[in-house]
């Protein structure tokens, strides 16, 4: 739990007697690759970290309620590799049936922390509700990064900034599901690749 402890600690300080208290609500899992820790239409329980391993967060484009039916196409909204943390927020905090799919792609080890136990924990202690509305926060500011990297950015910007975020992701994570997150073709994401 030591990882997980300091991944807290970077996002807000909590005094060791809270710190003891809020680790206690983590649980732990060794999961195989390809595991679904969220199904599509099933209510996210759990914020997730991560210590070790690869998550894929994706939904079928066009599965979304008042969208036309057809070919339901993958597409990868996020990757959490080692040390982070990750959920689907929409139906974590409003407790709806959730769009998004998080599937592990390499062998995992996991940490979560129920709804119930997090928000009971926010009611009785102000910092974990400091911790909450700073996790919370920096999930819209990476959610406000990622908008504007596809608005502003070319897609060999994108590719360069996810190389310097994430340097092993291009051994770790199917270049498929990587143009899917760069929002570019699988022969695009190729030609930004042999051209560097």
């Amino acid at each position: 739990m030591e990882e997980l402890e300091k991944a807290i600690g970077r996002i807000s300080l909590l005094s060791p007697e809270t710190m003891q208290v809020y680790l206690k609500a983590w649980q732990h899992w060794i999961v195989p690759k390809d595991y679904f820790l969220l199904r599509e239409k099933e209510v996210s329980d759990y914020i997730y970290f991560i210590r070790k391993g690869v998550a894929r967060i994706y939904y079928y484009k066009n599965a979304r309620p008042n969208e036309s039916s057809g070919q339901k196409k993958e597409i990868t909204e996020w990757i959490a590799l080692d040390d982070q943390f990750f959920l689907s927020i929409t139906s974590f905090f409003n407790r709806v049936p959730s769009y998004l799919i998080i599937q592990t792609l390499e062998p995992s080890d996991v940490y979560g922390i129920h709804h119930n136990d997090f928000m009971r924990l926010a009611d009785e202690y102000h910092e974990v509700e400091r911790l909450l509305r700073k996790m919370v926060t920096g999930s819209l500011i990476l959610s406000q990064i990622r908008m504007d990297s596809i608005q502003f950015e070319t897609a060999q910007q994108r590719y360069e900034r996810l190389l310097q975020t994430s340097p092993k992701i291009i051994q770790r994570v199917p270049l498929s599901y990587i143009a899917s997150f760069l929002g570019v073709t699988l022969e695009t994401l190729s030609r930004i690749r042999s051209a560097k």
